[in-house]
């Protein structure tokens, strides 16, 4: 074996984690590193008064 062949980086297979588990790791990751969502305000509602007859 030449000391070319020894610099190249050998590459060795993945730890059998597939795509789907790993994205939703990420997901799951991404959800708990973020602070709760602030309360969302009532939305104020504006009561109209029945109008007099004329």
């Amino acid at each position: 074996m030449s000391a070319s062949e020894r610099d190249v980086p050998v590459q060795q297979p993945c730890g059998g984690v597939s795509m789907r588990d790993l994205l939703a790791s990420c997901a799951a990751a991404d959800a708990v590193s973020r602070p709760p969502a602030a309360p969302v305000p009532e939305a104020v509602r504006v009561v109209e008064r029945p109008r007099k007859a004329a």
